[in-house]
């Protein structure tokens, strides 16, 4: 009799999983899908690619066929039938008589600012910069957070500032300050090139302060002590060694700011219509409302190419940044403090009139406009809070103060639900989109959400606000039209905010192992109530400050909804505009102040309910 060993047989999971790739029969394609598809993650990924390609891709696909096709208003012209293909637009942006004012004019007023703004940015940005992480200067660590609240308020609210004081009699209405006391404003000074390049300097120079600041923490000073020992110049010394190291920092400014200043309308509006001065933002605003749609899709067109390669760039060079990374153990004397000695005050004296012009002289400038019957008077009987609580007043259609007019009151509440609800929404997509790009096994749908929620932030806010309004201006199929209406305003501040929360989700998810998760799953917990139960819960810290940080961006955006917001549909920062082109001035003014506070209290708060600093890395 013969003992056999007896061997458990495998289970067909086991040869399953033992198999070698690519042996036995594959799966039909649509099995592969559907078990597929019941793994949530994979479900949830494959509903975002879909929403975002219709909130994304979509509209901005609708954008750039509008201008290769025969709008309805240009059949006689083209004697071609409307929807039929056509170069009629590149020719009439282009090539056309009116090319110079639809879009060579607007390009060249456009680069001109922008070289401006980027020049006078980097001037006064590395200054400041240096003066708050490499010297001994006077109360750093306050200027460090003062010097970044300029880019907290609406680039617009320093427009208005400066219109209150320098604006001449040329756009009519109420005269400016200067003009009321008898000091005559040229129009270079009051509107133009001149003060949108000073603004955007004072708007932007919290980029270069950060980014810059930053990289001179970081940097060891022993490298330039090292140079000069070796007998370098120190101009020698920051031509060699420290520009080569800060070079992706200023560059990375400068081609943020470049992708701002192209879709920034606000400043251009407000300075540039008195003179009839128009860049691509302006130009394309202008199209669009003498309905000559083909002729702003190609503008648009424009724009995002613009915006796209000055971003390409970004990322190129932040790459190339691993080249000058500094690696070293405990310096002796790590980042080296200059003494300024006599010059110590001069320094001080320079960063805190920074901090006036940009900050304390524009607030203050709007807050005593709105209490002023007539402007530049500051005799004591000229001020009154009649624009703020006043009832009958003689000003025609807006005979209440701010806080007591109903236009003003639906407007506040359209801002704080319209954005709020898409500032939720933003928070709530971007973790889950955050959860499926960490977790999903799929490269494929983790690249590809990635990239699509990237889109956004390479078109500028005016462009996808014209691509939304080629989309939803007219019913498709069984989707309505959504223009005129709360929901388009909902979905492209969602839209727009879904880079940022999308990132914010995956920085958050990445600092969170699947330990919790699968100790859940071995209890028995099913997915949604592991994701509500115990991802939410450590999570809603993060979650907090992307809805909250949402809101704040939303709530001051121009340039995002302006062509999308009807009247009786208006936020706050587009009744602020129509009651500046109305005269209203002091409404106007009031209607900004407003939303500067929110967003200064609302930025305030992230900082203390995160407890960190926006400036965290400068100051002393």
């Amino acid at each position: 009799m013969s003992i056999t060993e007896s061997r458990p047989q495998p289970s067909t999971r086991q040869i399953a999983l033992t198999a070698p790739r690519g042996k036995g029969p594959r799966r039909p394609f649509w099995q592969r899908v559907r078990l597929a598809m019941r793994n949530p993650v994979t479900a949830i990924g494959v509903l975002g690619l879909i929403l975002f390609l219709y909130l994304i891709v979509a509209p901005i696909v609708s954008l750039l066929l509008d201008g290769f096709v025969v709008q309805r208003r240009d059949t006689a012209i083209t004697m071609e039938d409307e929807g039929t293909p056509t170069s009629y637009y590149l020719w009439r942006v282009f090539v056309s008589p009116f090319a110079w004012s639809i879009f060579w004019q607007p390009l060249l007023n456009t680069l001109g600012i922008a070289l401006g703004s980027i020049v006078l940015v980097l001037i006064v940005g590395v200054a400041a910069a240096w003066l708050l992480v490499r010297t001994d200067m006077w109360g750093r660590k306050w200027m460090a957070t003062a010097l970044i609240v300029p880019y907290m308020f609406p680039s617009w609210t320093f427009a208005l500032a400066w219109l209150t004081i320098f604006k001449n009699r040329r756009s009519g209405g109420e005269p400016g300050w200067l003009e009321v006391m008898g000091i005559s404003v040229p129009d270079w000074l009051a509107y133009g090139q001149v003060p949108i390049v000073l603004i955007f300097a004072c708007h932007f120079s919290p980029f270069v302060i950060l980014l810059v600041g930053n990289a001179l923490k970081r940097f060891d000073s022993t490298l330039e002590e090292s140079s000069r020992l070796l007998g370098a110049s120190r101009l020698r010394t920051t031509f060699s060694i420290v520009l080569p190291i800060l070079r992706p920092s200023l560059i990375s400014a400068v081609t943020l700011i470049l992708a701002k200043v192209i879709g920034e309308f606000g400043v251009a509006y407000i300075l540039g219509l008195p003179v009839n001065m128009n860049v691509l933002a302006t130009s394309l605003y202008r199209n669009i409302y003498s309905d000559q749609a083909g002729s702003a899709a190609i503008l648009a067109a424009v724009i995002v190419l613009i915006g796209a390669i000055s971003l390409w760039v970004d990322t190129h060079f932040l790459k190339e940044a691993k080249r000058f990374v500094t690696i070293s153990g405990k310096s002796g004397s790590g980042n080296a403090v200059a003494r300024l000695r006599r010059f110590r005050p001069l320094a001080t004296g320079a960063c805190l009139l920074l901090f006036a012009v940009s900050v304390v002289i524009p607030v203050l400038v709007l807050a005593l406009s709105t209490v002023m019957r007539r402007p530049g008077d500051f005799s004591p009987g000229n001020f009154t809070l009649d624009f703020w609580i006043g009832t009958g007043l003689t000003t025609v259609g807006f005979e209440d103060g701010l806080l007591l007019n109903a236009e003003v009151r639906q407007a506040a509440w359209n801002s704080f639900w319209i954005v709020g609800s898409a500032a939720v929404m933003a928070g709530i997509v971007g973790l889950l989109i955050g959860y499926v790009i960490v977790r999903t096994p799929y490269r494929w749908l983790s690249t590809g959400l990635r990239q699509m929620l990237f889109l956004p932030y390479l078109v500028p806010g005016i462009a996808f606000a014209a691509a939304y309004l080629s989309l939803f201006s007219e019913q498709r199929g069984p989707l309505p039209a959504l223009y005129g209406t709360a929901a388009i305003l909902v979905l492209i501040y969602f839209t727009e905010q879904m880079p940022f929360a999308s990132r914010a989700g995956i920085s958050s998810m990445m600092q969170l192992g699947a330990e919790p998760e699968e100790a859940a799953q071995m209890s028995g917990a099913r997915w949604w109530r592991r994701f509500f139960t115990v991802v939410l819960p450590i999570q809603k810290g993060a979650l907090a400050t992307s809805v909250l940080m949402a809101f704040i961006s939303g709530f001051k955006s121009l340039s995002l909804v302006i062509i999308l917001a009807v009247p009786g549909m208006d936020v706050l920062t587009t009744l602020s505009i129509r009651l500046l082109d109305y005269g209203f001035l002091q409404a106007g003014n009031g209607v900004v102040l407003v939303i500067a506070a929110i967003c200064f209290v609302g930025t305030y708060s992230v900082q203390k309910i995160m407890k960190t600093d926006l400036a965290q890395g400068l100051g002393g």
